[in-house]
């Protein structure tokens, strides 16, 4: 009997590949690429172990005595400056969770409930053509606006008020037009997605939610928001992951010299201490420590949202 399923399942997995060989045979293409071009560079991960020597192979570093383990990590947490990153940059990803993760949820819940298509499509798309605009163009259009002698703004605010407007060179100020212009930028684009989600929902939910007497908010409550709580879920789980992560462009294109103490995240740390003070060591160890944290926090976001039922990634 056992020899003959064995046999069964031989001739099952002998028409398997029979039918899909092909299929195999395209994805050692794919593989290839893949393990020359993102796996075999992650070999210069000892980078973060070693003493720093921007000339000579990793491995020849190694062979050299320059393997220091975790010293590098030690010297940046005793740094007060990469602390005051961690900080600022746990501070922004919460800020961007709170009010900038629900802001293109909501935009999508108000653009789906509007009657008129034409309108609805010119409001959506001018809601994401701000996607489009660098943050260099973005931290130019902060300083015309907002600059305290010259920004526009800033100038018709003092010629009311009679007081100056400091938004872009107080610490509390520019954390509010950083978050502001972040939103501002990446709210219609990321609506595309839930918009996207509300139309795989079937209109008959809708219709028998009408005939029952339900009023608009109720559909969206009870309707729009659970069909597109996937998504929703998967999103949020990769903004978790983000927390320890930031945009160069965004915080470097904003900041000047008497904000530095908020402007300061582990991007910018990255790259004024490591990249321009070419300590590729010191960067790489702080670049791992980021993806450790990142891994971390999507693996426990993703454990929480099986444990309580919803749609993990796995």
């Amino acid at each position: 009997m056992e020899n003959t399923l064995q046999a069964n399942k031989r001739l099952k997995m002998s028409g398997y590949w029979s039918r899909h060989w092909a299929l195999y045979v395209m994805l050692i293409l794919p593989m290839t690429f893949f393990a020359i071009f993102s796996y075999w560079p992650m070999i210069n991960i000892l980078i973060a172990f070693t003493r720093n020597n921007i000339i000579l192979p990793v491995f020849d570093v190694i062979r050299g005595g320059g393997w220091v383990g975790f010293d590098n990590f030690t010297r940046a947490f005793a740094m007060d400056t990469f602390r005051n990153a961690i900080r600022n940059t746990i501070m922004f990803s919460v800020l961007d969770l709170m009010i900038g993760f629900p802001a293109p949820i909501i935009l999508a819940l108000l653009l789906n409930e509007l009657k008129f298509e034409r309108f609805k499509k010119v409001t959506q798309t001018i809601s994401y053509m701000p996607h489009f605009i660098s943050w260099i163009i973005v931290g130019g259009m902060a300083v015309r606006l907002f600059s305290p002698n010259t920004g526009a703004i800033s100038m018709i605010w003092q010629g009311f008020t009679g007081y100056q407007l400091t938004l872009l060179t107080t610490n509390l100020g520019w954390t509010f037009l950083n978050v502001f212009f972040s939103i501002w930028r990446s709210i219609g684009w990321n609506t595309i997605i839930y918009l996207a989600a509300i139309t795989s929902i079937s209109p008959e939910l809708y219709e028998a939610a009408e005939i029952d007497g339900a009023s608009r908010l109720r559909k969206m409550w009870h309707i729009t928001l659970p069909g597109i709580r996937p998504v929703i879920v998967t999103l949020l789980i990769l903004s978790i992951g983000g927390i320890m992560g930031a945009d160069l462009a965004r915080f470097e294109s904003m900041s000047n010299p008497l904000v530095r103490e908020v402007s300061n995240v582990i991007p910018v740390f990255i790259y004024r201490w490591a990249l321009l003070g070419h300590n590729f060591s010191l960067g790489a160890a702080i670049g791992l420590f980021q993806s450790i944290i990142g891994m971390t926090l999507i693996l426990t976001g993703n454990w929480i949202v099986r444990k309580l039922g919803g749609n993990a990634f796995w």
